[in-house]
């Protein structure tokens, strides 16, 4: 049975993917490796361990390569969990998009650069599900949106080591999180950390359909693929995502939530420079980061995000779990909130 190794694991995907691997698969536990940058003194331990004592729980950051270079020592797999941190991405002055190698690629890469000098034979890349090629029915490899070109050049970064044999590689591109629709309604950077200004009219740089997908669920296709042992995900780009018949806009998205607030709440696309003005000026937000994310809107506009991959469906089915609506996860958000 295949050591798998997993970055990340406290993290909204890493943990999900970790229950998943316990909850789902018949993998041991004791052959399931959970990577945090705390230390064992700390509650993220103590709560990783908690999930089944029998994990082998290890220290590493993407700040000190040594550390990936002896956790990932005996592992055979490695889910490599892409960093949130966006801010890494772009110059906050003007927006403007960090050199090749100086966004959240650079962090990648240690973790993939130990992987290869470790021995690990396989690495699973949680990517993001933008790239969608529309006319094709099949992953793209270049994108309007800024949050994605970290991942692009990651992927090309794997592909590159695939190529000279140094290590099998699969990319995983994650649908946009159920969970993570303030974000993309309300832009990043705005100020108020994407909850929304109480104006009955949001305005935003683009609208189209996106295939928005639950974190658990994403877990659960992660674990799956991550565990397969028949190779049949070897050297593949593969979308986990909801289909496209299930894809919402922003504007449904804003109706839904207005519903459950139980006020009105639509969108407004508006051009570039207003865009600008009011997150920046009315808003307060960060000058680069409202810049930059501008460009999220032109690709979800441009149908980048309107999936219509079978590969998360299939694998839910296999394990009997049911998919989460974006309109369910709202409904449970607002409330919350409300309390």
């Amino acid at each position: 049975m295949s050591t798998i190794a997993i970055t990340g694991a406290s993290g909204k995907l890493g943990n999900a993917t970790l229950t998943a691997l316990l909850t789902h698969t018949n993998h041991p536990p004791s052959s399931i490796i959970p990577l945090t940058s705390s230390h064992p003194s700390s509650p993220t331990w103590t709560s990783l361990l908690s999930q089944n004592p029998s994990l082998q729980v290890r220290h590493a950051t993407f700040n000190d390569p040594s550390t990936f270079e002896y956790a990932l020592r005996g592992v055979d797999k490695l889910f490599l969990v892409s960093t949130p941190h966006v801010a890494l991405d772009f110059e906050h002055e003007d927006g403007r998009e960090k050199e090749d190698g100086e966004g959240r690629e650079k962090h990648h890469r240690v973790a993939i650069d130990a992987a290869v000098k470790a021995g690990v034979g396989h690495i699973y890349y949680s990517s993001l599900a933008f790239a969608w090629n529309t006319q094709t029915q099949a992953p793209g490899s270049t994108s309007k949106a800024g949050v994605m070109r970290a991942h692009l050049r990651t992927e090309a970064y794997l592909s590159r080591l695939s190529a000279e044999g140094k290590v099998k590689v699969t990319v995983l591109r994650e649908g946009l999180y159920n969970e993570s629709w303030p974000l993309y309604l309300f832009g990043y950077g705005n100020g108020n950390d994407g909850g929304g200004d109480g104006r009955e009219v949001v305005p935003v740089r683009g609208d189209g359909r996106v295939c928005w997908t639950g974190i658990k669920e994403l877990g659960v296709g992660s674990a799956l693929v991550v565990a397969a042992e028949d190779g049949g995900f070897d050297g593949r780009t593969v979308y986990l995502s909801s289909r496209a018949r299930d894809a919402r806009s922003l504007a449904e998205v804003a109706e839904v939530v207005g519903r459950v607030r139980g006020e009105g709440l639509g969108v407004r696309v508006v051009g570039r420079e207003e865009y600008e003005r009011y997150y920046i000026e009315e808003r307060g937000g960060d000058r680069g980061a409202v810049r930059w994310w501008a460009g999220t809107y032109e690709a979800i506009r441009d149908e980048e995000c309107e999936v219509d991959d079978p590969t998360l469906e299939r694998l839910l089915a296999s394990v009997g779990v049911k998919s989460k609506g974006v309109e369910e996860c709202i409904a449970e958000m607002v409330k919350k909130a409300d309390k």
